[in-house]
């Protein structure tokens, strides 16, 4: 069967990179949501928890009480509570929202200083902090979040200015946290309360070297298990479409990996794994062909070297990998 191994001490040295920009382990969240970006939700928790890691951000109260065993705090983005949880803050992502949480909720308003995503206007936060008080809620941090921290284009500069005002408006006594993986590696003397930090340390983030020169480790490489083998003679073709045929005598071998695991079928024609190994035609729902005999094959283990051939990028590739592909820890 397919596989997922995840390099343990990979991990851990991403993270000792992502601690130096924080300048303390306490400062790191983890971002969790989506199976941890494909890697597996139990698996980077239970990881991030030994290495020292005691902040952790998902999307759903249902993330949020898998792995609240693992950390002291977490933040929900997108969700809201039947009841309050002591571990657990909830994202506030529009005004019209505030009303819905229950009383005594821990929450954080995510402020819009250009993204124009989610997040309420400037203009709006007072009247915002009013309203969550009169709520009953518990109100603790302010934070936003950077939509071109990565991209040399003026748009990071702005959004931290806009920052900056906020802050120094807000009302004494809140959280501030504005960096995801990107803008945090662009500071130069980090100072807020917390970091969000996802791709990163996962190994697979991509920022203009000008910006920054870190090096990370990818943690996740997927094997899959051959099904069969059969030898293409010159002019057959194999798969759908038959888009594939044989300039030459050929082995070609069917893998337990395809579109319906997460193999993205754009990387079908074109795609070569990190060994040389080349594709042979379109991928299919449950399995791919390889001009191969391996009796298991590594797809890949750097989610940025195949996201080119689909045309997307790392977060989709490791995103799209399904949870029911086992996952080792190794």
């Amino acid at each position: 069967m397919s596989r997922i191994e995840l390099n343990r001490e990979h991990f851990f040295y991403n993270l000792s990179q992502i601690e130096v920009q924080t300048k303390a382990k306490e400062r790191i969240a983890l971002v969790l949501k989506d199976n941890a970006y494909g890697h597996g939700l139990l698996e980077m928790a239970a990881l991030a928890s030994e290495y020292g890691i005691t902040k952790a951000v998902v999307r759903s109260n249902e993330e949020a009480l898998a792995v609240i065993d693992f950390f002291g705090y977490i933040l929900v983005l997108a969700d809201i509570p039947q009841k309050p949880h002591p571990k657990i803050c909830y994202t506030i992502n529009d005004a019209d929202a505030i009303k819905k949480f229950p009383q005594g909720t821990r929450v954080e308003l995510k402020v819009n200083t250009a993204m124009n995503r989610n997040g309420v206007n400037q203009e709006e936060i007072d009247h915002c902090i009013k309203e969550i008080e009169e709520q009953g809620l518990r109100l603790e941090a302010l934070f936003m979040h950077h939509c071109c921290a990565d991209e040399r284009d003026g748009n990071y500069e702005l959004q931290k200015r806009n920052f900056e005002l906020i802050k120094q408006n807000a009302p004494k006594g809140l959280r501030f946290h504005s960096c995801n993986s990107a803008a945090l590696f662009r500071e130069k003397d980090f100072s807020e309360d917390m970091a969000r930090v996802g791709i990163a340390a996962y190994g697979c983030m991509e920022i203009d070297a000008k910006l920054s020169d870190v090096k990370l480790r990818p943690v996740l490489s997927l094997y899959a298990s051959k099904i069969s083998s059969r030898v293409l003679k010159k002019g057959e073709s194999v798969g759908y479409g038959a888009t594939f045929k044989a300039s030459r005598e050929v082995v070609v071998s069917n893998y337990d990996f395809g579109y319906g695991d997460g193999f993205l079928r754009a990387c079908s024609g074109e795609y070569v794994t990190v060994e040389g190994v080349a594709i042979a035609g379109r991928i299919s729902m449950d399995n791919s062909s390889f001009l191969s005999e391996a009796e298991e094959l590594l797809i890949f283990n750097d989610a940025k070297e195949v996201a080119p051939y689909a045309g997307t990028i790392s977060y989709e590739v490791l995103t799209s990998l399904k949870s029911y592909i086992k996952r080792e820890i190794i």
